[in-house]
């Protein structure tokens, strides 16, 4: 299910500078917005989980966030804004207040409402950005990872126990950690 669509054809500054005072997030898509649903508990559990295990062992030129970062797709004819659940980025560069366009890791922790868009959609245009090396979705209801890398042409590699190797930070984090007070 595609996310309410709000309002149509805001600039990408009218985007960025309503975000600073909406008391909701909107994704943008080539200058139209869509609000963004609600999560469930174990939904955010799993993601902080997730950014709490990344950002404790990265070293600190790597920047996790959690949920209110967005990722800037910009190619010569669109301008895609998302927010995702966990994104890394290691580039010094990469550094703008608002937004990330270089992040090297990127995940999405899968929902009945989001689950089409993550694994189509959003999947095709973070692979655009130059320096994603991996996209890691993770099942709610069960314990499942599928991490798609760059260096495997985007093929998923699916893991459901034991741990899972995260090779664009260089690190590894169990299914145990990801899952912990999640009752899976």
């Amino acid at each position: 299910m595609q996310p309410k669509r709000v309002e149509p054809f805001l600039s990408v500054d009218e985007y960025l500078e309503g975000e600073l005072s909406s008391r909701v997030r909107h994704e943008y898509v080539d200058g139209e917005v869509y609000a963004m649903v609600g999560a469930s508990d174990r939904h955010g559990l799993i993601t902080l989980n997730l950014a709490g295990a990344l950002s404790q062992r990265l070293p600190d030129r790597c920047q996790v966030f959690m949920a209110d970062m967005k990722v800037r797709i910009q190619t010569a004819e669109r301008d895609i804004f998302y927010y995702p659940d966990v994104l890394v980025s290691c580039d010094p560069a990469d550094r703008e207040r608002y937004y990330r366009e270089r992040p090297c890791l990127v995940v999405e922790v899968l929902s009945p409402h989001t689950e089409r868009l993550d694994r189509f959609e959003k999947f095709l245009f973070y692979r655009q950005l130059d320096a994603l090396a991996e996209y890691v979705l993770v099942a709610q209801d069960f314990r499942q990872l599928e991490v798609y890398r760059r260096v495997d042409q985007w093929q998923a590699t699916k893991y459901t126990e034991g741990t899972v190797p995260l090779h664009s930070v260089d690190l590894e984090v169990t299914l145990d950690e990801i899952y912990r007070r999640t009752g899976r």
